[in-house]
């Protein structure tokens, strides 16, 4: 009984009242990225946009966003919940709310947010709910986090446009992907900041749906 209580605890969103209360102090993490050296945490240039991703665990989300051309700069942290300044053992009790996510800083004359989604729906299962394969927990909910209301619509467009592009081949899921203006985004520690690069043999637990999306 203990075991699947804990279970759902952690499939469950907290509310406000009951989330654990963080701290106000930033955790500290890197300042420059591990792969280009760029500042993780800005300035970054005029013009670039932001949007915050979320495909489960943030390592290979992560290794798979920064390669992609005109993407300035990535981070892995936390949104879209209550606690401030949450650590990754906080995070993974699911009574912070948040889901691990990567900033994606990114220049749109190079590459567009669309592109972006693209990639996003093609590379993870976007109709798992409060999962990623094996990784289990409000933590690992798929989110798309944006920064202004032209962002939002595109989201949705490529969201809708996968959905179509599920049902056509016989996928059975829909896309339980959260799409919402971004909130707060916490970045993670040092440790977790472009894990794969430091860490080659390191977990990744990205699996797509095999479906492509027509955007």
């Amino acid at each position: 009984m203990f075991l699947t209580e804990m279970f759902n605890k952690k499939t469950v969103m907290p509310d406000p009242q009951s989330a654990l209360p963080g701290r106000e102090a930033e955790i500290p993490t890197s300042a420059t990225h591990f792969v280009n050296g760029h500042p993780l945490k800005g300035p970054y240039p005029a013009g670039y946009k932001q949007v915050l991703l979320g495909m489960g665990c943030f390592w290979g989300a992560e290794r798979l966003l920064w390669q992609i051309p005109g993407v300035y700069v990535t981070a892995a942290g936390y949104s879209g919940g209550f606690t401030k300044n949450p650590t990754y053992q906080e995070t993974t009790t699911g009574l912070t709310g948040h889901t691990e996510v990567v900033l994606v800083v990114y220049d749109p004359v190079k590459v567009s947010l669309p592109a972006l989604l693209k990639v996003f729906f093609e590379e993870h299962d976007p109709t798992q709910g409060m999962r990623q394969g094996n990784d289990i927990g409000t933590t690992y909910r798929s989110a798309i986090y944006v920064e202004d209301d032209a962002q939002l619509a595109q989201a949705i467009a490529a969201r809708d446009a996968f959905q179509a592009a599920l049902k056509a081949a016989g996928h059975n899921g829909g896309i339980t992907t959260e799409i919402a203006r971004a909130g707060l985004f916490y970045f993670a520690d040092a440790d977790h900041q472009q894990y794969l690069a430091k860490n080659p043999n390191g977990y990744c637990g990205l699996r797509g749906t095999g479906v492509s999306c027509a955007i």
